[in-house]
């Protein structure tokens, strides 16, 4: 008896009770570790950037780095599935239908495999043509094919631990993933510098650490929902996939990873717009954009807790609640943005002196600091709103609206003030025009929709 009360009590610190009760602090406790998480994943991944970089030469670091744009292309659109996955649970959470919980569940970890070995499969086969399609240096282009395939070998791991993170996130776990997250980049590390240093396996080396952290933080995940009593329990011998759960999974997850996709080739147009610029601008805007990376990872996460407690609550059938995740969200969200964003403007020079010691690369890089990051709040307000209509079950709109707003009114700027006033000033601005413009549709569709869901 006493150590089933131990397991209960166990399972409550891990979990969190979104429906009922104070909302500020929970919101906090919530987002604080998706924050750490995400600032860790970047410090790991400039780790990884910093050991080739010294130890394996030049041209191992631009293997490496002339994969990023390709991966994420490709990966966003999977992992946005596990979107679906976190809001279908928090719905279910809210109505407090166990049965569908656990065919969720189940159901979301084969989805996860099974999109990650099919991401494996197309990738090792077609790594070198994708390569070249991206027109990537023929001095380069081996290097990167043999990082890439490697790379590609740790799809399924990547896809279930983010399918299982997110999944424990709706039931308000975000400390253990976290912590498995934490474990995995030190393997992470560890390995970059005996792989690399002292075996010197160069661009190998570095793909091989990767591939088997992501294999350890997936473990970690999975033998933590094992080890699960109650509706957060995973069975290998309930592992199945329930068509009709598939479909709700990928009815909010697909639009989701979509807009990613389509936000990562908007991001290729206006990169190449940079390069028109030449290398001093480019290393400036690359070395600002690294910096503004922490600012948005940050803000997102309350992105990812207005999904999960709004789908909760919207579960519940409770739209005033809802109201005030969003009020308290948005709330926090500026403060964040506002905050870290005019912090690093103030501090652009020693931040930038990180990246390069050449003063018309740090010039170049505050220009981009001045009109991205002073007003990057808004970029938070824009998916927090989103994170709202996501819990609420409405996937499509707020993709119609993103890809319109955010991606389609970048490029018909780029198009048309850029070209007739070619500045970088003028490309930067792009972004909080964009954001704005976005955010107030994205506000008008959810007043309609909360005012409709009272009803």
């Amino acid at each position: 008896m006493e150590y089933r009360e131990q397991e209960k009590k166990q399972n409550r610190m891990h979990t969190m009770d979104m429906i009922h009760g104070p909302l500020a602090g929970k919101l906090l406790l919530f987002a604080i570790p998706l924050m750490l998480s995400s600032m860790l994943q970047l410090l790991f991944n400039a780790a990884d950037i910093v050991v080739v970089g010294r130890f394996a030469g030049k041209e191992a670091l631009a293997a490496v780095g002339s994969n990023t744009a390709l991966i994420n292309l490709v990966t966003n659109l999977f992992i946005g599935l596990s979107v679906g996955a976190n809001v279908v649970i928090a719905n279910y959470l809210g109505a407090g239908k166990k049965e569908e919980i656990c065919k969720t569940l189940h159901t979301g970890i084969v989805m996860a495999f099974m999109a990650g070995f099919f991401v494996l499969v197309v990738g090792i086969i077609f790594a070198k043509q994708f390569l070249i399609w991206m027109v990537c240096p023929q001095d380069v282009i081996r290097l990167s094919t043999i990082y890439l395939r490697i790379f590609f070998l740790g799809m399924p791991a990547m896809m279930v631990y983010n399918f299982g993170s997110a999944m424990m996130r709706a039931f308000g776990d975000t400390r253990r993933p976290l912590y498995y997250l934490f474990v995995s980049g030190i393997l992470n590390v560890i390995l970059n510098l005996i792989l690399v240093i002292v075996f010197s396996m160069s661009v190998a080396g570095v793909a091989i650490a990767t591939v088997v952290s992501q294999y350890m933080s997936a473990g970690l995940v999975i033998r933590c929902m094992m080890r699960e009593k109650g509706e957060m329990h995973l069975s290998l011998r309930k592992l199945r996939l329930d068509r009709a759960t598939a479909r709700k999974i990928i009815g909010i997850g697909l639009p989701a990873g979509f807009q990613g996709t389509v936000f990562s080739l908007s991001n290729v147009v206006i990169q190449s717009s940079i390069n028109s610029f030449g290398s001093v601008v480019i290393a400036g805007s690359a070395a600002a954009s690294n910096v503004e990376g922490f600012v948005y990872m940050a803000m997102n996460a309350f992105h990812q807790t207005a999904i999960t407690f709004a789908g909760q609550n919207y579960g519940a059938r409770d739209i005033g609640r809802v109201k005030r995740v969003m009020g308290l969200c948005l709330l926090y969200v500026t403060i964040t943005g506002l905050l870290l964003g005019q912090a690093v403007v103030f501090f652009a020079t020693p931040l930038l002196h990180i990246y390069s010691q050449d003063m018309a690369v740090i010039v170049a890089g505050i220009v981009r600091m001045k009109y991205v990051c002073s007003l990057y709040f808004l970029c938070g307000v824009m998916d927090v709103l989103v994170g709202i209509l996501r819990g609420m079950g409405r996937a499509v709109m707020p993709m119609i609206v993103s890809i319109l707003g955010a991606c389609g009114l970048r490029l018909v700027w780029i198009a048309t003030v850029f070209v007739h006033i070619r500045k970088p000033e003028i490309l930067y601005l792009s972004y909080p025009v964009s954001w704005t413009i976005t955010l107030s549709v994205h506000f008008i569709c959810l007043f309609y929709l909360l005012k409709k869901e009272a009803k």
